[in-house]
C-alpha cells in the first residue's frame, strides 16, 4: 500500500475507533434517531456546501442515483440506526469489537461475488492474526446485552461489509465529496421526521452536545471522505481492515484518558491486530488464469489526485 494509503488507514483507525464511546455518551439522553440525524445533518451542513462548489453534483447523482441509494442505506441509513440502538443495551468496547468482524465478512462477500483481488496467504495469515487480536480483547471485555443488541450488530457489520463493494465497483468514478455529501443529505432527511418526534423535552448536558458534535465533524464529515479514498486506493476488502485497529484505539484512549489497565493480553492483542493489519492490507500478487483484474487492483491515479480505472 502508498503512503497515501498508509496515512488514510491510520486517520481512519482513529476517527473510527472512538465513535462507539461518543454513542454511548449520547444515547443516555436522546433516542437513536436523533443521534443518527444530528451526526448526518452536521456532516452534510459541512460538505454539501464544497460539494455544490465544486459543480457537477446534481449532474453526480442524476447518473448514479441507484448505486448512490443503494451505498447510504447499506453504509448509513440502515447500519447507524441499528448500531445505535444496540449501544442502549451494549457497552461501547463490546460494540467496538463486534464490529471488527467486518473484515472477515467482506472476504467472504468479496469471494461469493469473485469480482475483488486476489487473496494470498500472507494476506489470509494477517485477517487471521487480526481476528484473533480481536479475540484476545472480546474474552474479557464482551459482557452484557441481549439477543436483538446483538442481532442488530451483526447487521451493521453486514451491511459496513457490503458497502465499500458497491463503492468500489459502481462508484469509483464519482468524486468522495459527492459521494458523501449526498448521501449524508439524504439519510439526515429520512431521519428527521423521527428525530422531530422523539427530540428530548430539555436540552443535553454539554457531555452529550460535545459526543453529538464529535460524530458529526470529526466521525463523520471527516471520515466519511478519508474512508471512501481509501477505497479508491486501497481496494475495498483491505479498506476495512480498519475495523481491526479500531479497538485497539479504544482500549489504547481507555488507558489514556480513563486510567484502565493495560494488561499483558490486551498488550498482545495489540500486536496481533497491527501485525495482521500490515499482513492483511499488503498488495495481493496477479490473479491466475484469464480471469479480468478488478478495478481495485488496477487503480491508476491522475495528475489531479483523482483514481480511475485504465
Amino acid at each position: 500500500m502508498t503512503a497515501r494509503g498508509w496515512f488514510l488507514f491510520s486517520l481512519m483507525g482513529v476517527v473510527w475507533g472512538i465513535p462507539y464511546l461518543m454513542i454511548k455518551v449520547a444515547v443516555d439522553e436522546v433516542s437513536p434517531s436523533v443521534v443518527v440525524f444530528t451526526r448526518c445533518a452536521l456532516g452534510a451542513a459541512l460538505l454539501l456546501p464544497f460539494a455544490l462548489r465544486r459543480g457537477g453534483l446534481t449532474g453526480t447523482v442524476r447518473a448514479h442515483w441507484k448505486p448512490l441509494l443503494a451505498f447510504a442505506a447499506i453504509e448509513i441509513i440502515g447500519p447507524w440506526w441499528t448500531l445505535t440502538d444496540a449501544e442502549r443495551h451494549l457497552s461501547s468496547s463490546t460494540a467496538g469489537l463486534l464490529i471488527a468482524g467486518v473484515p472477515i465478512v467482506g472476504v467472504v462477500l468479496a469471494r461469493f461475488f469473485g469480482d475483488t483481488e486476489r487473496l494470498g496467504i500472507r494476506r489470509l495469515t494477517g485477517l487471521g492474526l487480526g481476528l484473533a487480536g480481536v479475540a484476545v480483547l472480546t474474552v474479557p471485555h464482551l459482557t452484557g446485552g441481549d439477543a436483538r443488541s446483538l442481532a442488530e450488530v451483526l447487521l451493521t457489520v453486514l451491511g459496513y461489509a457490503t458497502a465499500p463493494l458497491i463503492a468500489a465497483r459502481h462508484l469509483k468514478d464519482v468524486p468522495s465529496l459527492h459521494l458523501t455529501a449526498s448521501c449524508l443529505t439524504l439519510a439526515a432527511l429520512v431521519y428527521a421526521p423521527a428525530a422531530v418526534l422523539t427530540r428530548p423535552d430539555t436540552l443535553p448536558s454539554t457531555d452529550v452536545l460535545a459526543a453529538l458534535a464529535g460524530l458529526g465533524v470529526i466521525c463523520t464529515a471527516i471520515a466519511f471522505v478519508a474512508f471512501l479514498e481509501l477505497i479508491k486506493e486501497a481496494g475495498p476488502t483491505r479498506a476495512t481492515v480498519i475495523t481491526y485497529v479500531n479497538p485497539a484505539v479504544a482500549v489504547a484512549a481507555g488507558a489514556l484518558f480513563l486510567d484502565e489497565r493495560l494488561t499483558p493480553g490486551v498488550a498482545a492483542a495489540f500486536a496481533l491486530i497491527l501485525t495482521g493489519s500490515v499482513l492483511a492490507t499488503a498488495a495481493a500478487g496477479p490473479r491466475r488464469g484469464t480471469r479480468p483484474v478488478p478495478w481495485s487492483a488496477r487503480q491508476t491515479s491522475r495528475a489531479d489526485g483523482r483514481v480511475e480505472s485504465p
